[in-house]
Order: C-alpha cells, then structure tokens, then sequence
C-alpha cells in the first residue's frame, strides 16, 4: 500500500500584489499522469492537470494568505501559514507531510522539507499545480476588477508592464506594501 502522503506548496511569493496560495494533495493509490512542477507546463496543460488531479485525488485543498497579512507578518511566515492552513483543510489526516522547499510546518505528522520536491513527489507535483491554477484564476479576477494593471498577464510579479502601472496608477490593496517598489506608495 502506497504510503499515505501529502504534498505541500505553495506559489507566488515573490509577487508584487495578490495573495500567496498553498495547497496540500493526498493522492493516496491514485495515479495522475504527466505531472511536473506547474512552473514546466503550459497553461492549458496545467488547467487540465488540475481538473484531473482534484477528481483523483483522495484529498486536497487550498488555502490564501492576502496581501495584508503579508505584509504583517512576512512572506516567508505568510506562506508557512498557507501551507499549514492547507493542511489543516484536508479531509483525511496524513501519516507525513512532504514540503517543497526549506521551510518546515507545525504538524501533528511527520514532515519532511525537501528542495524541488515539485520535481520529485507527485503530491507535491500536483500541489504545485492546483495552487498555481488557483491563484492564476484569482489574478484573472484581479485583472477584471483593475484592468489598467494587467495582472491577467503578469499574475502580479514585478514585470516592467506592472512596474509602470503602479508608476502610473499608484497601488491598490492587493499590492503588497512590504515589497520593493511598492514600499515608496504606503
């Protein structure tokens, strides 16, 4: 029997603007094939991917942390507490938790960091995936609300596209005011 695994992580970090999204997958015996980090795959194939996974998957879910909160409490503590919240959102417990990269969660279950893991463990494969999908969809929603910003094409990174639309427009509240360029506009 397949031991019973969940994989861990989390996508936009580095992000100027939008939440950090996290998400924790048990694949359980099912298989899912053509995963990969979400960061090697297209979009179509990613969006495909997710759909699949979410239907095979013997758990999963995910999980934000705004803006806001980024900036209270840091990135790096932001996306630990994503991934735990993900966690914490699972149906069925884990007997071990697998995170991609060095930073450790609070778990009643064994957890292992390991660095590209979202080319190594498929749970954390398909993590990678359904997280990316996820916040790729709220960013589209973003760039709706704000079209002058273009977050449909940059997802919120610090492109120069959005780096002369915040020069232009100034900052909304999903910008992160603890990050580079948009420290000078608190």
């Amino acid at each position: 029997m397949k031991r019973f695994l969940a994989g861990v992580d989390e996508v936009g970090r580095g992000c100027l603007a939008g939440p950090v999204v996290a998400a924790a997958v048990i694949l359980g015996e099912n298989n899912v094939k053509g995963l990969a980090d979400s960061k090697k795959l297209s979009q179509k194939k990613r969006i495909e991917l997710s759909n699949i996974i979410k239907l095979k998957a013997h758990t999963f879910s995910i999980a934000t942390v705004s803006a806001r909160i980024i900036d209270k409490v840091n990135i790096r503590n932001a996306s630990i507490l994503a991934m735990e919240k993900a966690v914490a959102g699972l149906k069925h417990l884990p007997r071990e938790i697998i995170v991609d990269g060095r930073d450790s969660l609070n778990s009643k279950h064994p957890v292992s960091t390991l660095v590209k893991a979202d080319n190594l463990v498929a749970e954390v494969m398909a993590a990678s995936i359904i997280a990316k999908v996820f916040r790729d969809e709220l960013m589209l929603l973003l760039d709706r609300k704000y079209p002058k910003y273009f977050f449909g094409s940059h997802k919120g990174y610090a492109t120069k596209k959005h780096i002369d639309a915040i020069n232009s427009y100034g900052i909304i509240k999903e910008h992160r005011k603890s990050f580079g360029i948009v420290k000078k506009y608190k």
